[in-house]
């Protein structure tokens, strides 16, 4: 999936381009209306993330202009006008959604893919399984052998991104950002105490362990092989 992201504030732009290359998409970065609507008009994206006050042309132009193209690509406006005659006017204009700044990435993130899923009609998924460990999404319940675990909000959302991602090394930034919406900090061990509870209820009790840590990248979860 490919993300154009519309952000002239450098540190908020670097910090969506990280976080969601991180999360495995291909993101473009542009810091000028006018930009945007040149990579919009002449590129491919699944997704336009806007913001409102830019150089150039400002974000209410842009999409007015990207409509009238006939371009319908999903747009996300991400601004700090926070008034309902703005947010009512952005998706008059044909927006697809607006998230207020300040934000927080894990919010962002769940819009995103919110979005992509309606653009590709693809089913929502309600559960996720490995090996005997099953995740129920809506009931917020993870099973394993049949075994009811019982896991704090954190804990469920770091299993949810392991499962998702299963079987790639995650880095800590990345868990970082998209369990605790932080950046990691090298000097923190919160990630390490987190990934150690997570193991103590999901693996210790059973003979096959899950999650795993690749020295010096990351921690995955995957099915062992056979040695």
């Amino acid at each position: 999936m490919k993300i154009l992201v519309a952000e002239d504030e450098a540190k908020t732009g670097t910090y969506l381009q990280q976080g969601l290359s991180e999360a495995g998409f291909i993101v473009d970065r542009v810091m000028t209306g006018s930009d945007a609507l040149h990579q919009a008009l002449g590129e491919t994206y699944d997704l336009l993330i806007l913001d409102v006050m830019m150089p150039g042309l400002d974000g209410w132009e842009v999409l007015r202009r990207l409509r009238a193209a006939g371009k319908e690509l999903p747009v996300l406006f991400l601004t700090a006008r926070d008034r309902v005659e703005d947010r009512v006017k952005g998706l008059e204009l044909g927006a697809d959604d607006y998230l207020i700044k300040p934000f927080a990435f894990a919010e962002l993130l769940a819009r995103v893919r919110t979005l992509l899923r309606r653009g590709t009609g693809a089913p929502t998924q309600s559960s996720l399984t490995i090996a005997d460990l099953e995740v129920d999404l809506l009931k917020h319940r993870a099973l394993r052998g049949g075994q009811r675990i019982d896991l704090t909000a954190k804990e469920f959302a770091l299993l949810e991104l392991l499962l998702r991602r299963r079987g790639e090394v995650l880095p800590k930034s990345l868990i970082a950002s998209q369990v605790w919406d932080m950046n990691f900090d090298s000097d923190t061990n919160v990630i390490e105490v987190a990934i150690r509870r997570l193991r103590a209820k999901i693996d210790d009790d059973f003979p096959v362990k899950l999650i795993q840590t690749v020295r010096g990248m990351g921690y995955k979860l995957e099915v062992p092989q056979a040695q």
